[in-house]
């Protein structure tokens, strides 16, 4: 399905990691790692991230201080805003992101919006959508993922659960057949073994994201395009990923998030590229909005 293309690695592939990279992934079993990659350290309140499962099931051997910017995340209050978004989005919420979600979400990192707006580029790609009919995220459910599961909980989807309407791929449709099938022999389980959204992220990865349980994770994906895209920034940042994108070294960000042969396959390249290309069309629209208003 060549809408999930650029994310680099579909649903449940694991990237073959080379170098002391590999080794360090080597050396830790997925079955010893907590499904949302995050422990609490007794000695020290704040949670600190050791193994990074990366969005679409790798995992990576990195140390970061997973630091909550008051207000940010977890975002208690994450619908008010939706909503809000919502509305100026209207004609477009499960199609398309648009120059102010970009902005919003580049002002919560404190990044430049051409710099956000590479990355989504490259890892979303251009033709990469968020959704396969309104209110139904595009998702690849993950049989492995699934059952390396831990669930909190035993609740189960009602017998008669069925695919949501409106899905016309054949793909989507298989895709969430097994979804609501394993939905219905545990929840918690299934939808922590799904690969959600624009951005491929496992559901796993809720606690990283900035959601408080499972369902709120869900729920935001189910939500809009612009909240798939606050998802996938919180991550960045509970990663330690952020700091190399304020700097824009983009060889330490590709590295981070790429892997270790990001080189190779020019990822730093292709967001130095486009975060070049954005820089430009910003400064164009800029400059034309001030013309406008001299001509006034």
């Amino acid at each position: 399905m060549n809408k999930l293309r650029s994310i680099g690695l579909i649903a449940g592939s694991a990237a073959v990691a080379t170098g002391a990279m590999g080794a360090a992934m080597a050396s830790t079993s997925p079955d010893s790692v907590e499904p949302d990659a995050v422990r609490e350290d007794a000695a020290d309140p704040e949670f600190r991230v050791d193994t990074i499962i990366m969005p679409w099931g790798e995992m990576r051997i990195d140390t970061v201080q997973l630091n909550l910017a008051p207000g940010q995340t977890p975002r208690s209050n994450w619908r008010d805003e939706a909503e809000i978004e919502a509305r100026l989005d209207s004609t477009n919420r499960y199609k398309t992101l648009t120059d102010n979600d970009f902005r919003i979400v580049a002002n919560e990192l404190g990044v430049e919006v051409a710099a956000i707006k590479a990355v989504v580029r490259i890892e979303a790609g251009a033709s990469c959508e968020g959704f396969w009919a309104p209110g139904v995220p595009v998702i690849n459910f993950d049989r492995t993922m699934y059952s390396r599961m831990k669930a909190a909980t035993g609740k189960k989807a009602p017998s008669s659960a069925t695919v949501p309407a409106g899905i016309k791929s054949s793909y989507g449709r298989s895709e969430w057949s097994q979804l609501i099938a394993a939905r219905k022999v545990n929840m918690d389980k299934a939808n922590m073994g799904t690969f959600w959204g624009m951005f491929q992220i496992g559901g796993f990865n809720w606690k990283a994201c900035g959601c408080k349980d499972i369902d709120e994770f869900v729920e935001r994906m189910s939500y809009s395009e612009f909240e798939q895209l606050e998802l996938f920034a919180t991550f960045i940042r509970n990663t330690g990923m952020l700091p190399a994108l304020k700097e824009k070294n983009w060889a330490s960000f590709a590295r981070k998030y790429n892997g270790a042969s990001y080189a190779k396959r020019g990822y730093h390249t292709k967001m130095a590229n486009a975060y070049a290309r954005f820089k430009k069309e910003d400064a164009s629209k800029q400059d034309s909005t001030k013309q406008d208003s001299s001509d006034k």
